[in-house]
C-alpha cells in the first residue's frame, strides 16, 4: 500500500532540527550532484512546472512543482508540489508526500545547516525578508540553530508581516515589522521572497552577519546585490548547480565583480569541516536554489521517523 502523508503529519513527524541533522549527515557523506540531474522546467498556460528527480541508497524520488504567478492574488500558494518516494531496491512506490510542505521544510533546513556551520555562535538578531511560508519556516530553522530573540520582518505585504510578527511574539520572541535598513544591525539575514532584484543595500549589511539567500532560483534573478556577494565569504549548495541557476552568483560574475573562484566552499565541503569564517567580522553568504537530493534526504528521514 502506498502511504499518503499530508502537511500536518509531515510537520508533526519531522521537527526542523531533525531535518537539519539528516541533511548535515547526507552532505557530509555524499556527492549531491551524483543523485540526479538539474531540474527541468516546462512552461504551462498558468506558469511553469518543474521536474526534480533523485536516486540513491535512500530510494528513488521525484517532485513535481507548479509555479503559478497569479495565485497569490487569489489567495492560493505561488508554489505547490507533490512528491513520490520509491524503494531503492525494488522501486516499489512507498509514499506520496505533500510536496509543498516538504519543500518548505527542506529549504529552511538547508539554510539552517548553513547557518549552523557559518554564523557566529552568539548570533541572535534576525532579519527576515518575506512573510510567507518560507519566511515562517526559516524562522523555525534559525531558532533551531542559534539563540534568536529579536526578529525584524520586512515585506511588501504589511498584513502578512504583522501576522508573522504576532505569531513570533506568541513564541516569546521579540518581533517587529521593519524596513530593509534593519540589516545594519542584523546577525542573521534570510531573504525568502519572489523578488527578481536585490532586496537590501549590501553596503548597509553589518559586519559579521550571515545571509541565507534562498528565493531566487533562475540565472537572471537575485535577492542580494553585487556588493553583498563581493564582500562575502560565499558558500553554495554545489558549484555545478550554482553555476547553472544561481543568479545571486551568476550576475556578479557577468558584471566582472567576482570570478567563479569567489565561491569559498560548497555545502558538502562545509559539512565535512572546511573552514569558511576566518574572523567574527567576516560576512558570510549562503546561496541556495534547491536540489532534488535534499528532497530525497528529508523524505526518507520522514518515513524513518514515521516507522
Amino acid at each position: 500500500m502506498i502511504r499518503s502523508i499530508g502537511a500536518e503529519e509531515l510537520r508533526r513527524a519531522l521537527p526542523m532540527r531533525s531535518a537539519i541533522d539528516a541533511l548535515h549527515a547526507a552532505f557530509a557523506a555524499e556527492d549531491p550532484d551524483a543523485a540526479g540531474p538539474i531540474r527541468t522546467a516546462t512552461a504551462t498556460p498558468a506558469g511553469s512546472m518543474l521536474l526534480m528527480p533523485a536516486a540513491g541508497d535512500r530510494g528513488v524520488g521525484v517532485k513535481l512543482v507548479t509555479i503559478s504567478e497569479g495565485n497569490p492574488a487569489v489567495g492560493a500558494p505561488l508554489i505547490q508540489a507533490a512528491y513520490v518516494l520509491f524503494d531503492a531496491i525494488t522501486q516499489t512506490p512507498e509514499a506520496v508526500l505533500d510536496g509543498t510542505e516538504l519543500t518548505a521544510l527542506r529549504t529552511a533546513a538547508v539554510s539552517g545547516l548553513a547557518t549552523r556551520l557559518l554564523a557566529n555562535p552568539e548570533a541572535h538578531r534576525l532579519v527576515l525578508f518575506g512573510a510567507g511560508v518560507q519566511a515562517a519556516a526559516h524562522l523555525d530553522a534559525m531558532v533551531a540553530v542559534r539563540p534568536v530573540d529579536e526578529v525584524v520582518i520586512v515585506s511588501r505585504r504589511p498584513e502578512r508581516a504583522q501576522a508573522l510578527a504576532a505569531a513570533t511574539q506568541a513564541r516569546g520572541i521579540r518581533a517587529v515589522v521593519g524596513a530593509p535598513e534593519a540589516v545594519e544591525e542584523a546577525h542573521l539575514v534570510c531573504t525568502c521572497t519572489t523578488s527578481a532584484t536585490p532586496v537590501f543595500d549590501g553596503g548597509r549589511l553589518a559586519e559579521g552577519a550571515h545571509v541565507n539567500a534562498i528565493g531566487a532560483y533562475l540565472p537572471q534573478t537575485r535577492e542580494v546585490d553585487t556588493r553583498t556577494i563581493a564582500r562575502a565569504r560565499l558558500v553554495v549548495e554545489t558549484r555545478t548547480v550554482a553555476m547553472e541557476e544561481a543568479g545571486d552568483v551568476l550576475l556578479p560574475i557577468a558584471e566582472g565583480a567576482i570570478g567563479p573562484e569567489h565561491v569559498v566552499a560548497d555545502l558538502a565541503e562545509l559539512a565535512r569541516g572546511r573552514a569558511v569564517r576566518t574572523a567574527p567580522g567576516d560576512v558570510t553568504v549562503f546561496v541556495s536554489v534547491g536540489m532534488a537530493f535534499e528532497d530525497l534526504v528529508v523524505a526518507r528521514a520522514l518515513l524513518e521517523a514515521l516507522g
